[in-house]
């Protein structure tokens, strides 16, 4: 996969960018909680089956998981801005199209539509990766990335709130004049990023992607209903199987993949997305949990007998803490890196959980929880973004945090599925009615602290990144974490556990004067990235080759014309000077 810039000169973002892209990702996970305060009642609501009335749920979370990559494909070929203007226009429609209906079929048409608007949270942190300074990325990243969970907790006692008091229709009203807001400020305030990715779309890789997913999800989340050993779930996942892996086929021999697998396969990108489906199911648990616990009557012996709004704000903390986690997590990552942040963050969930099998008793303990819990998620969802985008290119940001948040809404199905099953095994029945049960909770807590133990051995052998003290560096990006080899390279020291070998040379002027902080990419024959990096404030550069072979090291910096020097690598270190001032030339073998 080739990748360029446009010539267009990048517009400075101002200090509102950051707040309306976080409040455009709060938007949209506020689609995924909507109705959790209506559940019970949707059968009724659209005269159908409870069966039936699922689907409402159901299709939400497969458009959202099927629309996040490709949204983020999309925007790296075509623009990232423009793809979130049309991810929350499409959320907007299906808010209005569910809004107008009280039947089923259109109902999860709307739904449908407005899952589609997923794709906003990874085209979100690759537009803050294009166009931030080094100094704000790390805080803006962690708080677009903790979006998702911010939406999610603070909808849970607004969206109460109106279906308490008003028709239900009004969740989707409000929710498309949300969407109508966030339209109108990315317009004003976000500019669009310069990066582009060169290439085609990948429509076949997009259709057979979109089918397995489907294929995987729709059995997750429909287990329950069809029974896990019925033929209609196993032969689902078989097929599953089958379509995913005839697609990374087709995906790996594709020039422009959706999504390049390669990259995907790298030891920091798996073990960061393998973590995500961790932290996904953890996160999810407490929001089916809690809620339940809150509001079972009193009766029942362990019921804390809260109306639906008190526990909706009980539970709200959990998106707070994760919101104002985000300059915390800056600060920690800036000085440790956000592999030790995921950690930190695991650790703390973990705590949380294990905490909350004692705190069960009344509604403050419920609070404490899901403040302990938010504030570890918080850490665990705000490194993601940084230790995907210090292993990807830039040009790949927005497919890489698209598959990324993929990851976490396949933990989050799994975590449902997982929990919805125990609950309902455990239940005890009343009258006729499935009534939750204190070990069903405890039980679900438990599998929680599983999946963040899972996580944890997971971050463990994640690549360690060591801060450079003496240039200040933050490994909250590409750009970042290629500098801090290219010191290490500089310095002799070994590389990812090799000897260095690559490109390495200075970045001057005509009189010899250095040029530190130059963007300097180097381009295999197939025109496709092979690594970049910063030059150092003596204007020192060092980039390591994948293989022997001919190269182009171009080279831009702000005030110079950019250059292209072409070079051939045969082994060892080859020295390569960059003159900005001079035209491209040929450096000889």
């Amino acid at each position: 996969m080739s990748h360029t810039t446009t010539d267009e000169p990048a517009r400075t973002a101002s200090g509102a960018t950051v707040p309306v892209l976080a409040f455009a990702g709060i938007v949209v996970a506020v689609m995924q909680t909507l109705l959790v305060p209506v559940i019970k009642d949707l059968p009724r609501l659209l005269d159908t089956t409870p069966g039936n009335a699922t689907w409402v749920l159901t299709s939400t979370l497969l458009s959202g998981a099927v629309a996040t990559p490709i949204m983020g494909r999309l925007g790296d070929l075509f623009g990232k801005r423009r793809m979130l203007i049309a991810s929350l226009s499409v959320m907007v429609v299906g808010a209005l199209v569910s809004a107008f209906t009280d039947a089923l079929v259109p109902m999860i048409v709307g739904r449908t539509l407005q899952g589609f608007a997923m794709g906003a949270i990874p085209l979100g942190i690759g537009l803050m990766r294009d166009m931030l300074p080094r100094e704000r990325l790390g805080s803006a990243m962690a708080l677009m990335s903790s979006s998702i969970g911010v939406g999610g907790g603070l909808a849970l006692p607004a969206a109460a709130l109106v279906a308490q008091h008003t028709d239900w229709h009004a969740l989707f009203y409000g929710a498309a004049g949300l969407g109508v807001l966030a339209i109108a400020l990315t317009l004003l305030v976000v500019p669009e990023s310069p990066l582009r990715a060169k290439g085609s779309f990948d429509l076949p890789g997009a259709l057979g992607l979109a089918a397995g997913l489907v294929l995987f999800l729709l059995p997750i989340t429909k287990g329950s209903d069809w029974g896990w050993s019925s033929p209609t779930t196993l032969g689902l996942f078989a097929a599953a199987a089958v379509v995913l892996f005839l697609w990374g086929l087709m995906e790996l021999r594709v020039k422009a993949p959706l999504v390049d697998l390669r990259t995907t396969a790298r030891r920091e990108v798996l073990l960061t997305n393998l973590a995500s489906i961790m932290v996904g199911v953890s996160f999810y648990v407490i929001s089916l949990v809690l809620p339940q616990l809150l509001q079972l009557p009193s009766e029942t012996g362990y019921g804390l007998g809260q109306s639906m709004v008190v526990a909706g704000l009980c539970v709200a903390p959990l998106g707070l803490t994760m919101m104002f986690t985000a300059p915390v997590y800056a600060r920690l990552s800036a000085r440790y890196g956000p592999r030790t942040t995921l950690l930190l963050g695991l650790v703390i969930i973990g705590a949380g959980y294990a905490g909350g099998l004692g705190l069960m008793s009344a509604a403050w303990q419920t609070v404490v929880t899901s403040v302990l819990i938010g504030a570890g998620i918080g850490l665990a969802y705000s490194s993601l973004p940084a230790l995907i985008i210090g292993a990807v290119p830039a040009s790949e940001t927005g497919a890489a945090n698209g598959l990324n948040t993929l990851m976490r809404s396949i933990g989050t199905s799994v975590s449902s599925a997982v929990i919805g099953m125990v609950l309902a095994n455990t239940a005890n029945d009343v009258g006729g009615v499935a009534v939750p049960t204190m070990h069903g909770f405890r039980v679900s807590f438990l599998i929680a602290t599983g999946a963040v133990a899972a996580g944890l051995a997971l971050a463990f052998f994640l690549p360690r990144r060591r801060p450079a003290a003496t240039t200040q560096l933050r490994a909250s990006s590409e750009e970042d974490a290629n500098l801090a080899r290219a010191e290490r390279a500089l310095a002799g020291e070994p590389v990812d556990g090799e000897a260095p070998r690559g490109f390495r040379g200075r970045v001057l002027t005509a009189d010899g004067s250095p040029v530190a902080r130059a963007k300097v990419t180097l381009i295999d024959r197939h025109g496709r990235q092979a690594g970049a990096t910063l030059s150092d404030g003596d204007g020192g550069y060092a980039l390591a080759v994948p293989a022997a072979g001919p190269y182009v090291l171009a080279a831009r910096a702000a005030g110079h014309g950019p250059l292209a020097h072409s070079a051939t690598h045969a082994g060892g270190d080859r020295p390569v000077d960059l003159n900005l001032t001079l035209p491209g030339e040929t450096v000889p073998a």
